[in-house]
C-alpha cells in the first residue's frame, strides 16, 4: 500500500501505463495477476477428501447456514449500516461477504489446531458452491434485494452473465486448472511428491500476485489516497465486526450440535473467512481497477489478518475452557467426554 500510494503520487505517469493495458473494465496484468493469486490454494484442496463433508450431516447444514445465509445476511446489513452513504464502498463490502473463504481459513485452521481433513472438505466444498451460486447471490444482494428494501438509491444494476463471465476467469479458470494439477500431479508423480515438491514451488505465487495487485490497484489512487485514510477507517470498522462476529456466533452454534473442539474450530474459521481474492476479482472486472468498489475489497486482507490471528488466541482460551479433555481427532470421532476421568 505505501509503496504503491508514493510510486502514484510521485510518478503520475504510472496510472497511464497501468491503463493502456486496460480493455473495458477489465486490465490484462491485473487478470493475470488474480487468477495466478487463486490458483496455488485451488491446487491445495484435497478434493478427494469432499465425501467426507457428507459424512456428519448436521455439521454440513451449519457450516452451509453459516458460510451461505448467515455470513452473506451479517455483511449486508452492516454494509448498510455503515456504508449506506458511500454506495461503491457498500457494494464492495457485500461482494466481501459473499465470497466464502478458500485459502486463508486453511491456515487459521492450522494455526488453532482444527481438524485438517475435515477442513480440506469444507474449502472443496464452498470452492465448488461458490463456482456455482457466486453470481446468483451477487445478483440477489447486490440489484435485487436493496430494491425490495425500497433502497432505490442503493440499487447497482449489475446483471448475472457479467457476475458470472467474471466468476469463471477468476475462480473458474484456477479451479480447473488447480483440481487438474492435483489429480493428474496424484495419478503421475505421486502424493509425497504433490505435496512435498509441487505445492511449495507454486505457494509464494498467492503473495507474490497479492501484493502486485494492491500495490497496482494503490498507486492508481496514489494522488487522491491521502484524503482518504477515514474511508479506509470507515471500510475497516464493519469488517472487524463482521470477523469477530461470525467467529463466536459460529463456535457457539457449533458447540450446541455437539461438534468436537477441532470441528468447531473449523466451522468458525470457515465462516469468519473470506475470499478477497474473489472479492477483488469481480470488483476489477465489473466495476473498474480504481473504482471504489475494488478498494473496499482490497482493504479486506489488510484488516483479516491481524483480526483472525487474535481469535486463534481466542480458540485456543476456548479450548481450554469448554474442551479441558479435548484431544486431536480424526473426522466423524467425537472427542472424549469432558467430564471423564
Amino acid at each position: 500500500m505505501f509503496a504503491g500510494v508514493i510510486g502514484g503520487y510521485l510518478f503520475t505517469g504510472i496510472r497511464d501505463v497501468i491503463n493502456y493495458f486496460q480493455v473495458g473494465t477489465t486490465n490484462i496484468p491485473i487478470a493475470i495477476g488474480l487468477i495466478l493469486m487463486m490458483y496455488p490454494p485451488l491446487a491445495k484442496v484435497k478434493y478427494e477428501q469432499l465425501p467426507q463433508v457428507f459424512r456428519n450431516k448436521k455439521v454440513l447444514t451449519l457450516s452451509l447456514v453459516q458460510n451461505w445465509i448467515i455470513g452473506p445476511v451479517l455483511m449486508f446489513v452492516l454494509a448498510i449500516a455503515f456504508l449506506s452513504g458511500h454506495h461503491e464502498y457498500m457494494v464492495g463490502l457485500i461482494l466481501i461477504g459473499l465470497a466464502r473463504c478458500i485459502a486463508m481459513v486453511i491456515v487459521w485452521n492450522d494455526l488453532a489446531a482444527g481438524d485438517r481433513e475435515y477442513c480440506a472438505g469444507l474449502v472443496a466444498f464452498n470452492s465448488i458452491f461458490q463456482v456455482l451460486f457466486f453470481s446468483v447471490y451477487a445478483y440477489f444482494f447486490i440489484t435485487l434485494l436493496p430494491q425490495w428494501l425500497g433502497l432505490q438509491g442503493m440499487v447497482v444494476d449489475i446483471s448475472i452473465g457479467q457476475i458470472a463471465e467474471s466468476v469463471f476467469i477468476y475462480l473458474g479458470i484456477p479451479f480447473i486448472g488447480g483440481m487438474a494439477s492435483r489429480f493428474i500431479g496424484l495419478k503421475s508423480k505421486g502424493k509425497d511428491w504433490y505435496e512435498h515438491n509441487f505445492i511449495p514451488r507454486i505457494s509464494p505465487i498467492t503473495l507474490i500476485a497479492l501484493l502486485f495487485t494492491i500495490l497496482v490497484m494503490f498507486s492508481l489512487k496514489g494522488e487522491h489516497i491521502v484524503q482518504l485514510p477515514l474511508d479506509v477507517v470507515r471500510i475497516a470498522v464493519p469488517l472487524c465486526i463482521y470477523f469477530v462476529a461470525m467467529f463466536f456466533v459460529s463456535f457457539y452454534l457449533s458447540m450446541k450440535i455437539g461438534a468436537t473442539y477441532e470441528q468447531s474450530t473449523t466451522l468458525s474459521f470457515t465462516a469468519a473467512s473470506n475470499n478477497f481474492e474473489l472479492a477483488i476479482a469481480v470488483a476489477v472486472a465489473v466495476f473498474g481497477i480504481d473504482s471504489g468498489q475494488a478498494f473496499a475489497a482490497v482493504i479486506g486482507p489488510l484488516v483479516e489478518v491481524p483480526v483472525l490471528i487474535s481469535l486463534v488466541n481466542v480458540a485456543f482460551w476456548f479450548k481450554r475452557k469448554y474442551f479441558p479433555y479435548a484431544v486431536n481427532t480424526v473426522t466423524g470421532v467425537c472427542h472424549v467426554n469432558r467430564f471423564e476421568t
